[in-house]
């Protein structure tokens, strides 16, 4: 058995925050990271394109080595990832896994939140898959939980708006819609790995003492627990401490705008899915 990199897929450049932390917390391993920036965003695209084009995500990682495969986007986890663990890993390989972002936050938002009222903000696809709103209803049927789409979030985060003046009108608008649904809430996930670029706006708008949850840190914690505890798949995963980029872009564009979201060097190489 060859040992593999842990791989990661987004859509775009936002699941470099979780590589990020990811690599930060357990820098021993080789990682793969590929963005689908040519086809970006997914999130107003509808269920089957999303599984289409996660599916050929997944199947491309497998095919450069990776044993198991992160999709660092929240859009792909809540449109895609059960049908690919339950239709098509058992054919392509039943060794290999594919895990998503949202079963671990969701775990956090029971830890964190005291008064049960809790707000998720993510993509058009996100929310309207309601993923989050039936993994909480299982885990925890006694919460209360208010969503909001934010459409213009991650065009800002993208074109390097996050931190000027104009993004104010835009994370207010969907802050205080947000809090329209349920001023009670005391704990809210950011449910796209773009937003936590927007960590300090989103803060400057709402109330003190309401608990924000990013994912990063969540998933690095959740990996390495998930390592820890199916010691067969750790063994596959190879340790060199390398990370490698892959994008269906152009090698030069993916470089400069992700560097707004991963702190490192890239060795990056254009890809066709």
């Amino acid at each position: 058995m060859k040992q593999g990199p842990i791989a990661f897929f987004d859509s775009g450049y936002g699941g470099l925050t979780i590589l990020d932390k990811v690599r930060k917390a357990m820098p021993e391993y080789d990682y793969i990271y590929l963005g689908d920036n040519a086809r970006s965003p997914y999130g107003t695209r509808s269920f089957d394109v999303i599984y289409e084009y996660t599916l050929q995500a997944v199947k491309k990682l497998f095919e450069m080595g990776a044993h198991l495969v992160i999709l660092a986007c929240n859009t792909a986890s809540a449109k895609a990832l059960r049908n690919i663990q339950q239709k098509d890993l058992p054919g392509i390989d039943p060794q290999r896994r594919v895990l998503g972002v949202i079963r671990p936050s969701v775990e956090e938002i029971g830890n964190r939140s005291k008064n049960r009222h809790v707000g998720v903000f993510g993509t058009v696809g996100t929310v309207s898959s309601e993923s989050y709103l039936l993994e909480i209803a299982k885990l925890f049927p006694d919460m209360k939980v208010s969503q909001e789409a934010c459409p213009m979030w991650v065009p800002l985060v993208e074109n390097n708006e996050f931190l000027n003046n104009g993004a104010d009108y835009f994370v207010k608008q969907h802050v205080d819609a947000l809090l329209k649904k349920d001023p009670t809430l005391d704990t809210i996930i950011l449910g796209c790995t773009h937003y936590p670029m927007l960590m300090p706006k989103i803060m400057q708008f709402l109330p003190q003492g309401v608990n924000v949850i990013e994912q990063g840190d969540i998933i690095a914690e959740s990996l390495k627990d998930y390592l820890a505890r199916h010691p067969e798949m750790n063994e596959k995963c190879s340790k060199g401490g390398s990370v490698h980029f892959y994008t269906t872009e152009c090698k030069d564009k993916f470089r400069s705008t992700a560097e707004i979201f991963f702190d490192g060097d890239f060795n990056v190489e254009h890809v066709v899915l």
